[in-house]
């Protein structure tokens, strides 16, 4: 650990060097201001109550988004694993939603959906593919030797998904928190930015951009990175120990 923990700092500050080096070579903070003066920026950002009203804005829809991407991506691998009929109506969706730009769906959106609203439904839409495909993924791995101990012991259905499909199916879902968290929240922050709600990060980003403020700019963004960062890790840690937890009480 110790060692992870030097090497990512070692690799920290070449960059931080490598940015400064940059900024100090451009020689305009309109271009590309420093890692000190974005750092001071945000450090006089936090101080504010918009601040933290603003971001916690933003982190609650997007966590909302993710929330119910994570239900329904498993709610319908479960609905067509199940049953072929909804496989074969739900698939097509699901590959779809895979396929079109995250543009066109905000584009879309716009018109159909309010602007507060619209970043929780863009993050459904793309954490919900990577989901479904993972459990699906995880349901169709299952070991037939265990269906067929299952069977003999005539376990019922209860007793199947709390020592079949649990263990089987979890490592795949872990998975694809780990896959979506990131691009859901870079996903969710993008609508802000298009649909510009009126308290969001993204309001603050595409307002940066507009007024050519660019150490604000670079200090929103390294909000974004930090929060979507600690979401992906605070999330798939929490469902690690929950993992562990439940092999350790045998299901």
């Amino acid at each position: 650990m110790r060692k992870k923990l030097t090497v990512n700092l070692i690799s920290a500050l070449f960059w931080l060097a490598v940015w400064q080096a940059a900024s100090a070579a451009v020689a305009s903070p309109l271009l590309l201001p420093g890692p000190v003066s974005v750092v001071k920026r945000l450090l006089e950002l936090g101080a504010t109550s918009q601040f933290w009203q603003t971001a916690g804005i933003s982190l609650l829809r997007i966590l909302l988004g993710i929330f119910a991407a994570l239900i329904l991506g498993v709610l319908t691998a479960v609905v067509c694993f199940r049953f072929r009929l909804a496989r074969a109506v739900i698939s097509p969706v699901i590959n779809i939603i895979k396929a079109t730009p995250v543009a066109s769906f905000i584009m879309l959106a716009l018109l159909w959906l309010d602007r507060n609203v619209l970043p929780v439904f863009i993050t459904v839409l793309i954490a919900l593919p990577v989901v479904h495909s993972n459990v699906s993924g995880g349901m169709l791995a299952i070991d037939r030797g265990l269906w067929q101990v299952c069977r003999s012991f005539g376990f019922g259905f209860r007793k199947k998904i709390r020592i079949l499909y649990i263990p089987s199916v979890f490592p795949y879902f872990l998975s694809a928190c780990r896959s979506s968290l990131g691009l859901a929240w870079k996903a969710g922050v993008a609508a802000e930015v298009l649909a510009v709600p009126a308290v969001s990060i993204g309001k603050m980003i595409y307002g940066s951009k507009m007024y050519l403020e660019t150490t604000d700019l670079f200090a929103w963004s390294a909000v974004v990175i930090v929060l979507s960062v600690i979401i992906e890790n605070v999330i798939c840690a929490a469902l690690s120990r929950a993992g562990r937890r439940y092999e350790r009480q045998g299901g």
